[in-house]
């Protein structure tokens, strides 16, 4: 059963959504990697602890360059993850769970091995296979240097020099991430049409939502011109931001809406958007584009409480005036879990600074109190949720995977300077006292494919299932209350006074709207959630119950780094 908020066909605007990354989620045939056998073995776990839909992380074949972000065929499965069918299944299954499914499109850059990449490296400098990407003549006297000055997310130049097929040093062909993940152009008529067959071809299987992966970076400057050291994304940006990818996300959007009807509700858009600009964010989800995007200020805030305030403020009043939920977003594949991150001098982040952060000690038994009250105190705002898988274990960053044994392209391409996103990425644990943990069948002929520490032993799902007060537990009666209380069906927050230091806010029942949308003539209780992040306790407001809190109370004090959900009459 949907949640309270998100009851009607419009689903997205207050759903609970699980980050499933599936080669860290659950093995299901021994071989060390998740896969969709594994996932669908795990779906009443998932149905249980409270999720509305799963968001999934690239399932396509890949020769994994960067972790599925490389595709070869957007159409198929990857056969480490399992067959076409198996996504069928598993649709349908979670499905009959009360679940939605969330695909992962990745629309900027394709693989190396893509069919249309490989017929591009034949066809050779002006064809009609080239233009679908970037290929252009190198600089210098015999093309020798990259046609501009721009620079790979992961590090390095953004361009590679191709051998054409006569042997000699030809053009040149440009990537923003790894030299195997070649960028579309999207001026391309062949590009613009190949992505809308795509999300027809997922929609049609059943899929709810496309993740739409790098969403700014789609249009480029044909000029090609160089970047400026201080130009900051926008219409002025050769790839960021540019005006015209707004007419892409409005293509698609007509798509979307042509299968939003009939009993699965709406198909709905969600983009992953890193802007330090708020308002130009925002144009994203302009009526006929996005239905929702990430909300990364969010993310990367420190555990501060002017500073939580400050973004959920700017958060909730750039999403009004185009009618989008806000998202709520505390960890990803992406970034730190947010047990280390919030266990650290600094509890802010930056994907730019990652070595910085790592270089703090990490004080997880504080991490871990923050974490979960960050959970609560997130979980209660109005707008949709995202859990990152093992999140609701407390799991911490693994910051001492051996050189040998990293996976990210980052920590490769920059000398391992960044130390990367595999920290974030390590097999769940599932069961028992060793690794795998469960995350494997027994008799398994490979390890996961990342380390697990031994310390996870005690933050197994069946450790914690046995705890009333792990993070799971908290977890699941955070979400399951989230989904039957009236309260969090609206969406709107009321702040309310409090200490420095303190957040409080309540959300009031929708008039007239119980759980099940019968008509209540305005009855039900206002939930009040308070999160103190100061270093003091402080006295908790007159409340008539406590229906959750992050931590034990001490009687009328709220504890430092603990959040309370009161039920207030």
């Amino acid at each position: 059963m949907p949640s309270a908020s998100a009851s009607s066909d419009s689903w997205w605007r207050g759903a609970a959504i699980y980050q499933l990354y599936v080669r860290s989620f659950a093995d299901g045939d021994g071989d060390g990697i998740g896969d969709l056998a594994g996932v669908r073995a795990r779906l009443p776990y998932l149905a249980a602890l409270g999720i509305d839909a799963i968001w999934f992380n690239p399932w396509y074949p890949s020769p994994m360059a960067d972790a599925g972000y490389d595709i070869s065929d957007y159409r198929s499965i990857d056969p480490v993850f399992g067959t076409l069918d198996d996504a069928d299944a598993l649709i349908g299954e979670a499905h009959a769970h009360g679940i939605r499914v969330i695909i992962d499109v990745v629309p900027n850059h394709g693989s190396d091995r893509h069919p249309w990449f490989t017929e591009a490296l034949a066809a050779g400098p002006g064809s009609a296979a080239r233009a679908r990407f970037w290929f252009r003549p190198g600089r210098g006297r015999s093309g020798e240097l990259p046609p501009n000055n721009w620079q790979s997310v992961f590090g390095g130049p953004a361009w590679t020099r191709v051998t054409e097929a006569d042997g000699s040093p030809g053009e040149w062909y440009l990537h923003l991430f790894a030299p195997e993940q070649p960028d579309f152009n999207w001026d391309s008529a062949d590009v613009r049409g190949e992505f809308e067959d795509v999300l027809r071809f997922w929609f049609s299987r059943g899929a709810d939502g496309i993740r739409i992966d790098s969403a700014a970076l789609l249009s480029k400057d044909a000029a090609l011109p160089d970047l400026p050291a201080d130009q900051p994304p926008g219409p002025a940006h050769p790839f960021t931001d540019r005006d015209d990818v707004h007419a892409v996300y409005r293509s698609w959007r007509a798509i979307a809406d042509q299968y939003s009807t009939g009993s699965q509700g709406d198909r709905m858009l969600i983009g992953e958007v890193w802007l330090p600009d708020a308002a130009r964010l925002m144009r994203y989800v302009n009526p006929g584009e996005l239905h929702t995007v990430f909300n990364f200020p969010y993310l990367n805030c420190p555990w501060e409480a002017a500073a939580l305030r400050r973004v959920i403020d700017q958060t909730l009043a750039l999403s009004a005036p185009t009618g989008s939920p806000a998202t709520w977003v505390l960890s990803n594949h992406d970034v730190d879990r947010v047990v280390s991150r919030y266990g650290r001098p600094d509890t802010s982040f930056s994907l730019d600074e990652r070595r910085y952060f790592h270089g703090f000690p990490v004080d997880l038994p504080l991490g871990t109190r923050r974490a979960r009250a960050a959970a609560l105190l997130t979980i209660a705002l109005p707008g949709s949720v995202y859990v990152y898988q093992g999140e609701e274990l407390g799991l911490w960053e693994v910051q001492d995977i051996p050189d040998e044994l990293r996976q990210d392209p980052i920590w490769a391409r920059t000398g391992g300077a960044d130390p990367g996103r595999d920290g974030s990425r390590v097999p769940l644990p599932w069961s028992g006292t060793e690794p795998p943990f469960g995350f494997s069948p027994a008799g398994a002929s490979a390890a996961p494919w990342l380390p697990q520490p031994k310390e996870w032993r005690d933050l197994t799902v069946a450790a914690e299932s046995a705890n009333p007060d792990s993070m799971l537990a908290l977890y699941r009666a955070a979400l399951h209350i989230r989904r039957s209380e009236p309260a969090f069906a609206d969406a709107t927050l009321t702040w309310q006074p409090s200490p420095s230091g303190v957040l409080a806010f309540d959300r009031n029942p929708p008039v007239g709207q119980d759980t099940s949308g019968q008509d209540t003539g305005g009855q039900g209780a206002t939930v009040r959630c308070v999160a103190n992040l100061s270093a003091a306790p402080v006295t908790l407001p007159a409340h008539a119950g406590v229906l959750l809190a992050s931590g034990p109370l001490d009687g009328g004090l709220l504890p430092p780094d603990t959040t309370v959900w009161l039920r207030i009459i």
